[in-house]
């Protein structure tokens, strides 16, 4: 990879952002001046040339699980989670195209009113373009998280890398908000993540990543500057791999 400061490490990304991310400091929904923002960082790695491809949550809107532990179908459930992540999709790409970066949406579920329906090979065409690709929906299919998605979304656009951004600055022993004595793995490996039992993303995704040998780096997106500085290389977070 190239070490210049000045030159990206990376030249296609998959950048994994919760549901949560858009919430900001409320209890749920979507915070304008979050999505603003978000949408800033990425207008200014766009700048860098890099491609970049996005997979969004629901999790502010609608959460699957735990309304399946409430009585509701799991599949039911999880369909309307597939549909919130949706109306983030639209939300971020609104974001984005004010902050003058050309964005297309494409779910897995189709509906074609507001967006295009999941090809890959029209995916990597848009990205090859220089334009934002954002993955809504899930994988289309229920008991398959977003983590999931973009563990695969990751692997068919044949991404360099899967950035998590989180509320913190990368993997801990535990929970560093509930336990401020946790520590912080600077590297990891994707099965030290597993048998820790660390709630990076689910087992599956792992299990993608480490089968297609996907590097994951996991970041703090509330840290102005930190999508940046991970695309340039620098060390940010936590590092999954192999090793």
């Amino acid at each position: 990879m190239p070490s210049s400061p000045a030159t990206p490490a990376y030249r296609r990304i998959l950048l994994k952002l919760s549901g949560e991310a858009l919430m900001g400091d409320h209890a749920y929904g979507i915070d304008p001046s979050v999505a603003n923002r978000i949408a800033r960082d990425v207008a200014e790695v766009r700048g860098l040339g890099v491609e970049i491809a996005i997979v969004i949550g629901g999790g502010n809107i609608f959460r699957g699980v735990a309304a399946s532990t409430r009585g509701a179908d799991r599949s039911t459930a999880d369909y309307m989670g597939m549909l919130a992540t949706c109306i983030n999709a639209l939300a971020l790409q609104d974001a984005l195209e004010h902050a003058g970066v050309t964005t297309r949406t494409l779910t897995a579920i189709e509906m074609r009113a507001i967006a295009e329906p999941f090809i890959r090979r029209r995916a990597i065409r848009h990205l090859e373009k220089g334009r934002v690709v954002i993955f809504a929906a899930g994988t289309g299919n229920p008991y398959f998280t977003t983590d999931t998605a973009a563990a695969l979304r990751a692997m068919e656009i044949k991404a360099d890398v899967l950035m998590k951004a989180t509320k913190v600055d990368g993997i801990y022993t535990a929970d560093p908000v509930k336990v401020p004595e946790a520590q912080r793995f600077d590297r990891i490996s994707y099965l030290d993540v597993v048998v820790k039992g660390l709630e990076v993303m689910d087992a599956t995704a792992i299990s993608l990543c480490k089968d297609n040998r996907m590097p994951i780096i996991v970041f703090n997106l509330r840290t102005d500057g930190q999508l940046k500085r991970a695309v340039l290389g620098e060390r940010v977070g936590s590092l999954v791999t192999a090793d």
